[in-house]
């Protein structure tokens, strides 16, 4: 991550916001469209057991966030090889890697569950990746950032403007704002110049819904609640221009204050007055 600034073409974990973004990357569930399964032959390359792996974990995570396999279901892993028409091993891998991610929990006399989440847990999450960001955002600003990760950093905030210029987002553009905007805060964690903090990062955002994108759905279509969204993209604007400025405290406030934005966001979805289609929020544990 250092090293940036002298070998721009070789970064890894982000990619220039100049081009538009896959929208499959974006979190919203799709209801089977990410996924194409097919019976698996004896002759298969080892490339194609690992596609099958991939599938698997897509549809089981896709499953999952759906409802489908609800919060403290046993996952019966012959049942879902023949499901999903794969052999079990794709589907083993799959299930670990599902683990990994939290979605699943190992059982101690073998196997795997669905997992629920307590409130609590979801806020300490994305209070956790507040603090991490905003750390990431200060040592960019007393550090200096390098120069083509600001201009990449910028490039991804024109592409939000443009798409908040629009009264209402479509499934397309809502894609590319979830693309864009988990882009964007690569790219600040990359300017940090700390290996060390990228990778804490990346564990916390790989926890559910503790992502940047976690619950922007619910802000996506409201009049109301949208405005949100203008709010945490000129938040973007301000942190950016402190790192340039080299003003390291106000880059780490105001990263933590734009963290709030995801804790109001998860107290709408489970508490507020109208029900948002969110994927995976029936896995949360409403406080009473």
């Amino acid at each position: 991550m250092g090293a940036a600034a002298h070998q721009p073409d070789d970064r890894q974990g982000t990619a220039p916001c100049a081009h538009d973004p896959d929208p499959a990357r974006g979190r919203r569930s799709q209801g089977g469209a990410l996924v194409s399964t097919g019976p698996a032959t004896v002759a298969e390359p080892a490339e194609a057991g690992g596609s099958q792996a991939v599938k698997a974990q897509l549809r089981l995570r896709e499953m999952v966030l759906a409802g489908e396999l609800p919060g403290g279901a046993r996952i019966a892993e012959v049942a879902i090889s023949e499901m999903l028409r794969v052999s079990r091993t794709p589907v083993r891998s799959a299930l670990m890697r599902l683990e990994q991610e939290g979605l699943l929990e190992a059982l101690p006399n073998g196997g795997y569950a669905v997992r629920t989440f307590s409130e609590r847990d979801v806020s300490d999450a994305i209070e956790l990746r507040g603090t991490l960001e905003g750390l990431s955002a200060r040592l960019a600003a007393e550090r200096g950032a390098p120069p083509v990760v600001v201009r990449e950093a910028r490039t991804c905030l024109q592409h939000i403007d443009e798409l908040l210029r629009e009264p209402a987002l479509d499934d397309a553009a809502f894609s590319r704002y979830v693309a864009f905007n988990e882009q964007f805060h690569k790219l600040l964690t990359e300017m940090s110049g700390s290996p060390l903090i990228a990778k804490q990062l990346e564990r916390v955002v790989n926890l559910p819904f503790a992502s940047p994108s976690g619950f922007v759905v619910v802000q996506a279509n409201s009049p109301a609640a949208r405005d949100m969204l203008l709010i945490a993209q000129d938040q973007h604007g301000q942190v950016l221009d402190a790192i340039e400025n080299r003003e390291g405290s106000r880059a780490e406030a105001l990263m933590r204050e734009h963290s709030r934005i995801a804790q109001r966001n998860l107290r709408e979805a489970l508490h507020g007055a109208q029900s948002h289609p969110l994927p995976g929020v029936q896995l949360i544990r409403r406080r009473a």
